[in-house]
């Protein structure tokens, strides 16, 4: 299933680009991609996929209409979405299909403006953990696939097949309440994989040391004046969005 659902994510891509249209997996699905050696931890972790998400450029959005009609993908809940940067399919086996255009907004918004063309079939691996580390009640399950991508990837400087460090501290060095709680959840994945028993004792050294080696990064980066401003508030106001979910 796991598989079928991926082969499906990436076909619907190839398709979109022959029609000319820019689709690019994110979530669960692109991480399974980016992981084949050690893909096998989402399993021993009882990781399960449930759906596809994707991100497009809104400038295109007539054609992912066109695109989806043309594959009998109808799409759902069309007047709630259609002033919304997001838009919603399902087929015929009952699998949800989200597109996120330009930007995925939740509780912090990850920009997608010319982002989507670096990789053939998802976004870069910078946007995937930052989707993933933007959830300020993140769950087992994302934590599965932060771990997962951690293991797998070294830590770099640009977005080929390493995950950018760089760009991940410059874009979060402006926004205090983003850096914020990716650094809650760096903090807490660190805890989670000391006794997570999926994992072997090299599993958790490789991912504490990127941990850490992020975090120093982020750290080290000159912050932004609204940074220092927003940070002398801190927890006492609120800063991040309340997520409100479309219903399925």
């Amino acid at each position: 299933m796991v598989l079928s659902i991926v082969e499906k994510g990436v076909s619907l891509v190839d398709s979109a680009r022959d029609e000319g249209v820019t689709l690019r997996l994110l979530g669960a699905v692109a991480f399974q991609i980016h992981c084949p050696k050690f893909r096998y931890l989402s399993e021993k972790m009882q990781r399960t996929l449930t759906d596809i998400d994707f991100a497009a450029y809104g400038k295109q959005r007539q054609g992912i209409v066109q695109f989806f009609k043309k594959n009998n993908v109808p799409q759902l809940h069309e007047d709630i979405t259609a002033l919304l940067p997001r838009m919603i399919y399902q087929d015929s086996s009952g699998l949800t299909i989200d597109v996120f255009l330009d930007r995925l907004e939740m509780c912090h918004t990850i920009s997608f403006t010319n982002r989507l063309e670096t990789d053939q079939w998802t976004v870069p691996l910078a946007e995937l953990l930052l989707e993933k580390l933007q959830i300020v009640r993140i769950n087992e399950k994302d934590i599965k696939d932060v771990i997962m991508l951690l293991r797998e990837h070294e830590l770099g400087q640009d977005d080929k097949e390493v995950i950018n460090s760089g760009y991940i501290s410059e874009l979060l060095s402006a926004d205090w309440g983003f850096y914020h709680t990716v650094e809650l959840n760096l903090r807490k994945i660190d805890a989670v994989i000391l006794n997570h028993n999926a994992l072997t004792s090299e599993d958790r050294r490789d991912v504490h040391a990127k941990i850490d080696s992020l975090l120093q990064t982020m750290e080290g980066t000159p912050k932004s004046l609204r940074w220092k401003i927003r940070a002398k508030v801190g927890e006492s106001q609120k800063w991040y969005t309340d997520v409100e979910e479309v219903v399925s």
